[in-house]
C-alpha cells in the first residue's frame, strides 16, 4: 500500500466534470426544482425540530435564564462553520456536503472518514428525532383518551436503565410516588413486557412508524419533499409564534433571578442539547444539485435559516424560564409543560400537534440528506454502484434512501435519547471542523476554482494570539480556584444520585443512620436529603464525613483525569492554531468556526469520543477492505 494514496486529491474541475458525465456512466441527473426560499424553509425544517420542543427543557434547567447566552455561542459558531459551508458550496456546487469538500481540501482518507462521520449526524440524528417524535406522538393520543402500553412507546436501553436506577432509589427509601415520571415510565415498561427468558421485549414501535412514512416520502422525489417541508414550516412558525404571543403574558420576571443560577458551568453544561438544536442548516449543502442556482441559494438559505432560528430560540428560552420557574424545566416536553402547569390545556394541545408535525419536518431533511451523502460515496468508488442509482422516475437515489431507512429505523427501536443526541453532536462537530479547516486549507492555493460567495477575509495573524494570551490572564485571575483544580486533578465530589446509584445495602444503611439523625427527622428517602444539602450549600461538608469509603465519595486519580481529556486536546490544538495562524495568516472566520466548533466537541464526555473513534475504526476497516482497491481516483491512475 502506497500512502501517498491515501491522501490522493479531486480538483474542483474533476467533480464538475463527473457531475456532467453522469448520464453516460449510468447515473442520471437529480431533478433541479430548489429556490433560497425553499433552502431557507429547509433550514428551518431542519433546526426548529427536537431543540425547541424538547432539549431546551434540560439545557434551561442546567443554565438558567442565562441559556440564551448558550443559544447565541451556538448560533455564532454554526454562523462561522456556515461561511466554510457556503463557500465550499458555492466553489463545488454538488451533492456530497462536507465529504466532497474534503476530497479536495484533504484527501480521499480523510473524505472517507467524514463521510463515515456524517452517518452520525444524519442517519443518528434521524433516530434522535424519531424517538422525540414518539414521545410528542404518545403524548398526544393519550390527552385523546387512547393509551398505548409502555413497552411499545419507549427505546430498550431506556426502559432497562431506568428499571435499574428506579429499584436503586427504591432501595435507598424513595417511594414509587416520589420516583421521577421518566423512571416510573421506565419501571413499568420493564416490568409489564413480555419475555422469552430473560430478555424484555420493549421497543418503540411509533418511532418505527414514522421513520417508515418520511423514507416513502423521501423516496417518491424532491418535489414532493420540498411541499411537504414547506408546509410543516408554516405550520410550526405559527405555532412558535402563538406561544410567545400567548406565553409574553404570563412572564414574571422574578423567574428571571437568578439569571445564571449555575454559573459558566451550568450554561455550558447545555451545549450538546443546544448544539443538537442547531444542526441540519449543513443538511442544505447536500441538495446543490438539486438548485436551481445553487451558487447564490446555498449561501442565502444557510445563513437566513440560522438566523431566523436563533431569534426563535432566544425569545423561547426567554419565555420559558419567565412563566415557570427554571429548575421546572428538565422534562422532555417543557413548551406543552408550561402551559399545562399554568392550567392552559388548550395550548398543550395545539404544542403537542406541532411538536408532532415540527419533528416530522426534521426528519424529512436529514432523511434527504444521508441518502444524497451515500451516492456522492459510490459515485467515486467507495461504495457500491448501487448506492449512487437514480430512480428514473422520481429522480432521487432510490436505493441509498431505502437503506438510511433501515439503518434508522432499527436502532430507533432500542437505543436511549441521550446516547444517539450525544453522538449525533459530535459527529456533526467533526464535520464542521474539517470544512472549516477546507478553507483554511484552500485560502492561498492557486489554481482553486471560486464560486460567487467568499467569507470575509480577516487575518488573525494577531488576533487570535493576543486572545488566547487574554483568556488565559481571565483563567488565572478570575477562575484562579478552578483553573488550578483542573491542572493539578484535584479530586471532586461525586453528585447524590452518582453516590447513591454506587452503593450497596449496607453502605444505604450507614449513610441513612448518619443522614437521618443530622436532620432530626424520620425522612429516609437519602437522595431528597443529600439534593436538599446541595441546595443548602452544605453538601460538600457532609457528605465528605459520610461513613463511606472515600472513591465511593469522592472522583480522583485517573477516573477524573479521562473526562479532562477532551478538553486538554483542544488546549493542545489551540495552541496549535495559534501557530498556524501566526506563520499562514489565516483567514479569522473559519478559524473562529473551526476553534468554536472544537470547544464545543470538548464539552463532550469522554464516552463520545471514545464511541466515535470505534465508530471510526469500523469505517477504516470498511475502507480498506473496499473503497481502497475500488476509489475511481485509484483506477484513474
Amino acid at each position: 500500500m502506497n500512502f501517498s494514496n491515501l491522501f490522493r486529491k479531486k480538483t474542483v474541475q474533476d467533480i464538475l466534470n463527473q457531475v456532467s458525465k453522469n448520464d453516460s456512466d449510468g447515473h442520471q441527473a437529480l431533478g433541479k426544482h430548489l429556490t433560497s426560499k425553499d433552502l431557507t424553509a429547509f433550514g428551518i425544517a431542519a433546526i426548529i425540530g427536537a431543540g425547541i420542543f424538547s432539549t431546551i427543557g434540560k439545557a434551561s434547567a442546567d443554565g438558567g435564564p442565562a441559556v440564551i447566552f448558550l443559544f447565541i455561542f451556538t448560533a455564532i459558531a454554526c454562523s462561522f462553520a456556515a461561511f466554510a459551508y457556503a463557500e465550499f458550496a458555492s466553489m463545488v456546487p454538488v451533492s456530497g456536503s462536507a465529504y466532497t469538500y474534503s476530497y479536495v481540501a484533504f484527501g480521499e482518507i480523510i473524505a472517507w472518514i467524514i463521510g463515515w462521520a456524517l452517518i452520525m449526524e444524519y442517519a443518528i440524528g434521524n433516530i434522535t428525532v424519531a424517538i422525540s417524535w414518539s414521545d410528542y406522538f404518545t403524548g398526544l393520543l393519550e390527552s385523546g383518551g387512547i393509551h398505548l402500553p409502555q413497552w411499545v412507546q419507549m427505546d430498550y436501553l431506556t426502559a432497562s436503565n431506568g428499571f435499574k436506577e428506579a429499584t436503586a432509589l427504591m432501595n435507598s427509601g424513595k417511594t414509587f410516588a416520589n420516583l421521577p415520571e421518566n423512571l416510573q415510565f421506565a419501571y413499568t415498561a420493564w416490568t409489564t413486557s413480555p419475555q422469552m427468558g430473560a430478555f424484555h421485549f420493549v421497543a418503540d414501535l411509533p418511532a418505527l412508524l414514522i421513520i417508515i412514512i418520511i423514507t416513502y416520502l423521501v423516496y417518491r422525489g424532491m418535489k414532493e419533499s420540498r411541499n411537504a417541508s414547506n408546509l410543516m414550516v408554516v405550520v410550526k412558525l405559527c405555532i412558535i409564534l402563538l406561544v410567545i404571543a400567548v406565553g409574553i403574558f404570563y412572564v414574571d420576571v422574578d423567574n428571571w433571578h437568578p439569571f445564571a443560577p449555575n454559573g459558566v458551568g451550568g450554561i455550558l453544561k447545555g451545549v450538546s442539547a443546544v448544539f443538537f438544536a442547531y444542526i441540519g442548516f449543513d443538511a442544505i449543502s447536500t441538495t446543490a444539485e438539486e438548485c436551481k442556482n445553487p451558487q447564490r441559494d446555498l449561501p442565502k438559505g444557510m445563513m437566513w435559516a440560522i438566523i431566523i432560528c436563533t431569534v426563535l430560540y432566544v425569545i423561547i428560552a426567554l419565555v420559558l424560564t419567565g412563566m415557570v420557574k427554571y429548575s421546572d424545566l428538565n422534562v422532555g416536553d417543557p413548551l406543552a409543560f408550561v402551559f399545562d402547569k399554568l392550567n392552559l390545556k388548550w395550548m398543550s394541545g395545539i404544542i403537542a400537534v406541532s411538536a408532532v408535525v415540527a419533528m416530522a419536518s426534521v426528519l424529512l431533511v436529514f432523511q434527504m440528506g444521508q441518502p444524497r451523502i451515500w451516492m456522492s460515496m459510490s459515485r467515486d468508488g467507495l461504495l457500491p454502484k448501487r448506492y449512487a442509482r437514480v430512480h428514473p422516475k422520481y429522480k432521487t437515489p432510490s436505493y441509498a434512501t431505502i437503506v438510511t431507512g433501515f439503518v434508522v429505523a432499527v436502532p430507533a427501536l432500542f437505543l436511549n435519547l441521550t446516547m444517539v443526541t450525544d453522538l449525533c453532536s459530535i459527529g456533526t462537530l467533526f464535520a464542521f471542523v474539517l470544512v472549516c479547516a477546507g478553507v483554511l486549507v484552500l485560502q492561498n492555493k492557486p489554481n482553486i476554482p471560486r464560486g460567487k460567495f467568499k467569507t470575509p477575509y480577516i487575518n488573525s495573524k494577531y488576533i487570535l494570539p493576543v486572545a488566547l494570551l487574554v483568556g488565559v490572564l481571565v483563567s488565572f485571575t478570575y477562575f484562579k480556584k478552578e483553573t488550578y483544580a483542573f491542572i493539578r486533578n484535584e479530586k471532586q465530589v461525586r453528585t447524590p444520585s452518582e453516590i447513591i446509584n454506587n452503593l450497596n445495602e449496607s453502605e444505604i444503611k450507614a449513610l441513612n443512620s448518619y443522614l437521618v439523625p443530622q436532620e432530626k427527622n424520620t425522612l429516609d428517602d437519602m437522595e431528597m436529603l443529600l439534593s436538599k444539602l446541595v441546595d443548602n450549600e452544605t453538601y460538600e461538608s457532609v457528605i465528605t464525613k459520610a461513613p463511606l469509603d472515600e472513591n465511593k465519595i469522592f472522583e480522583s486519580g485517573f477516573a477524573l483525569f479521562k473526562h479532562k481529556i477532551p478538553m486538554w486536546i483542544f488546549l493542545i490544538s489551540l495552541i496549535g492554531l495559534v501557530i498556524w495562524s501566526w506563520k499562514q495568516n489565516l483567514s479569522l472566520i473559519p478559524l473562529l468556526g473551526l476553534i468554536s466548533c472544537l470547544y464545543m466537541m470538548a464539552q463532550l464526555t469522554i464516552w463520545n469520543w471514545i464511541y466515535f473513534f470505534a465508530w471510526l475504526l469500523i469505517g477504516l476497516i470498511i475502507y480498506f477492505n473496499f473503497g481502497y482497491k475500488n476509489s475511481k481516483l485509484a483506477k484513474s491512475s
